[in-house]
């Protein structure tokens, strides 16, 4: 089995290294393809991969493609890989707001798998949840799996419409999760501690709080009520956050990212058609 990953930038490299450090592949049998002659040379020093400059010299070969361009770019990828692809040749797609529908005919290819990854997969902890076109066996979907499955965790949903709201939790949620942590590396400042110690403390408490959720099927709010003590100090702080509607407004958020997410692929639906 053959794997070419196309654009070697954050993700697609991040996906490239997760599958050359697991056992999945045998040495070379991971092609990666940029366009950047800095990139290119980086990657052929580091010499974990055959690095390719030309679409015709690699893609041939694969059997499973990777893109992982950005969807502006997507339609000369698209355009290059209509010129040399091979009918069985399964193409996963890490690009956001462009559908299945729009792949297979922007390409003129029929296995497609959407994928919506985050940020975590370059520390081998990341979320990505998949669907795949009709076209894709089981068997199939299941080695993609295994391949996304090296970067962290991954499930797979049962249309695209899942997929964008996942991007709405999971593909935007670590922001989501800076945003907190910055707020609280704020406050703490303020009460006077110096920035190390700062980071140091809401970085360590929201690790805990992650282990402590994954450690029991306890939900969030017994863990709060674990946490919280009538008339004590956090309550007092989850008191304030009730008062100020801060649930909700996460709510909003997740869902305007959602909202995002589908006006993306009708954009860019509407581009290819």
């Amino acid at each position: 089995m053959k794997i070419l990953v196309i654009g070697a930038g954050n993700m697609g490299l991040t996906y490239a290294q997760g599958m050359a450090q697991s056992d999945l592949l045998k040495e070379k049998d991971l092609m990666i393809l940029d366009n950047s002659a800095e990139k290119i040379a980086e990657l052929r020093a580091e010499g974990t991969f055959d690095v390719y400059e030309r679409l015709a010299d690699c893609l041939p070969k694969a059997d499973i493609v990777f893109i992982a361009v950005k969807p502006y770019h997507s339609d000369e990828v698209f355009e290059a890989i209509k010129e040399h692809k091979k009918p069985d040749q399964i193409f996963v797609s890490i690009m956001a707001g462009v559908t299945i529908k729009t792949m297979q005919e922007a390409m003129g290819i029929k296995k497609v798998v959407r994928a919506m990854p985050n940020l975590a997969a370059q520390v081998g902890h990341g979320f990505t949840s998949f669907v795949g076109s009709k076209e894709v066996s089981r068997l199939e979907l299941l080695t993609v799996e295994k391949l996304i499955d090296t970067t962290g965790r991954s499930i797979k949903l049962a249309n695209e419409m899942e997929i964008d709201k996942s991007t709405g939790i999971s593909g935007s949620g670590p922001a989501y999760v800076f945003y907190f942590m910055e707020s609280m590396m704020e406050a703490a400042v303020k009460m006077g501690f110096c920035e190390k110690d700062a980071r140091l403390m809401v970085a360590q408490t929201f690790q805990g709080a992650v282990e402590l959720f994954n450690s029991s099927d306890i939900n969030p709010t017994a863990w709060m009520d674990r946490v919280a003590s009538k008339g004590g100090t956090t309550r007092a702080a989850l008191d304030s956050m009730e008062e100020n509607n801060v649930k909700e407004l996460i709510k909003d958020a997740a869902y305007a990212a959602f909202d995002r997410a589908v006006q993306l692929g009708k954009e860019n639906n509407k581009q290819h058609a």
